[in-house]
């Protein structure tokens, strides 16, 4: 068993690790470019959002509330006629970049933590590397790969779209892995 306070330089340094080809997969390669899709009448969309009041939130619509609501023919006709959907607003004015970044990086560091619990628990110091890369590898994809597929079952999100998320979750996956197998105490 390696005690969780050994494992605060591989924390930290998986962290980094994860920020950076995050940060790489998404402003430098282009592949997420194609996540979300522009609507052909997007000033229109936004106009009648905009006149409707809609405050920064989660919204469903059609959103129902009770099992009972569900099954009223009230709503299966809201169904049938659609549109069904999810809706994120956010609030207005540029994105938040420095914010959404800085809990990004504390999201890296509260997996590397959760990976170096499981880890420090399940393995013992002076275990090689290939052990220790593959049950990082594996804790580290579950927290960042397998996740985003829950939006494509609930959310209608494009599998495609879950797959690119998949595969960050894969690269970051690996770069965890390589750092807690390099910095693994002896």
């Amino acid at each position: 068993m390696v005690p969780l306070t050994a494992l605060w330089l591989p924390i930290l340094l998986a962290a980094i690790g994860v920020f950076v080809v995050s940060s790489i997969t998404h402003m430098v390669l282009t592949y997420h470019y194609s996540d979300y899709q522009r609507h052909p009448k997007e000033d229109d969309l936004r106009a009648a959002i905009r006149g409707v009041g809609v405050e920064p939130g989660n919204y469903a619509f059609p959103c129902v509330k009770s099992n009972k609501e569900m099954g009223s023919p009230e709503t299966m006709e809201k169904y049938n006629q659609g549109p069904v959907g999810f809706m994120n607003i956010m609030p207005s004015g540029p994105p938040a970049m420095g914010k959404s970044l800085a809990l990004w990086f504390v999201y890296c560091l509260i997996m590397g933590v959760f990976v170096a619990y499981i880890a420090g628990r399940t393995l013992t110091a002076g275990t090689d590397y290939l052990a220790v890369f593959r049950i990082v590898g594996a804790v580290a994809f579950v927290g960042y790969g397998v996740g985003n597929m829950v939006d494509s079952i609930w959310k209608a999100q494009a599998w495609s779209t879950t797959a690119k998320h998949t595969f960050d979750g894969l690269l970051y996956a690996l770069v965890t892995a390589g750092v807690f197998g390099w910095l693994w105490p002896s």
